[in-house]
C-alpha cells in the first residue's frame, strides 16, 4: 500500500487542530488517533484513507512518516511544537497555527476522522495505548513489524466500527 503523503499531512493537521490543545494530547495520543482514523476508514470502506504504514511498538502502533510530516508542518508554519509537563512526564505537544487544508479529503473521509476523534479525544496516552493494544491488528502483529490493514476484518466488538458486522444474511 502506498502512503498518500498529502492526505496524511492533511489528516494529521486536522487532528492537531481539533485536539492538539487538549491537555491529554501529546505525540503518543496523536499516533493512535492517526492509526484509528486509518484503520477505521479501511474497515468501513475497504480502501485506504492515507495508506500510511504503522509499526507495532511496545506502546502501540506508530506511523512511519509521523516525524517527516510534523517537520514539514512546522517548517510551513502550520503548527508549532511545545514541550510540556503532563503529570511529571515530558509531553511533546503540537498546536495548530492555521486552519488545516482539507481539500484532498472527501466528506466520508472527514466523517470517519471526526467520529474517531470524538471517540478518542478524552483518552490520555496510557488509556489510548491500552485501547490500541486491544485492537486485533496490533495484537496479531509481531513487534517492530508493519501492521496489516486487512486484519481489521477480524476486529471484535470492542474496537470494530463496522455497522453491518452483526447483521444476519437474509
Amino acid at each position: 500500500m502506498q502512503t498518500n503523503i498529502v492526505k496524511l499531512e492533511q489528516v494529521l493537521h486536522y487532528i492537531i487542530n481539533e485536539v492538539g490543545a487538549m491537555p491529554n494530547v501529546g505525540k503518543t495520543v496523536l499516533y493512535k488517533h492517526l492509526y484509528f482514523c486509518d484503520f477505521n476508514y479501511y474497515e468501513i470502506y475497504e480502501e485506504p484513507l492515507t495508506g500510511e504504514e504503522y509499526v507495532k511498538l511496545p506502546l502501540g502502533p506508530a506511523p512511519k512518516n509521523f516525524d517527516k510530516i510534523i517537520t514539514k508542518l512546522i517548517q510551513d508554519n502550520k503548527i508549532e511544537k511545545i514541550d510540556n509537563d503532563y503529570f511529571g512526564h515530558l509531553q511533546e505537544k503540537y498546536l495548530s497555527l492555521v486552519e488545516p487544508d482539507v481539500s484532498c479529503l472527501e466528506g466520508k473521509e472527514l466523517k470517519v476522522i471526526e467520529d474517531t476523534i470524538k471517540e478518542l479525544r478524552y483518552l490520555n496516552a496510557s488509556q489510548i495505548s491500552a485501547f490500541s493494544h486491544a485492537d486485533i491488528p496490533w495484537k496479531a502483529t509481531e513487534e517492530m513489524e508493519i501492521i496489516d490493514y486487512d486484519l481489521v476484518f477480524y476486529r471484535d466488538d470492542l474496537t470494530s466500527v463496522r455497522e453491518d458486522k452483526n447483521e444476519a444474511c437474509d
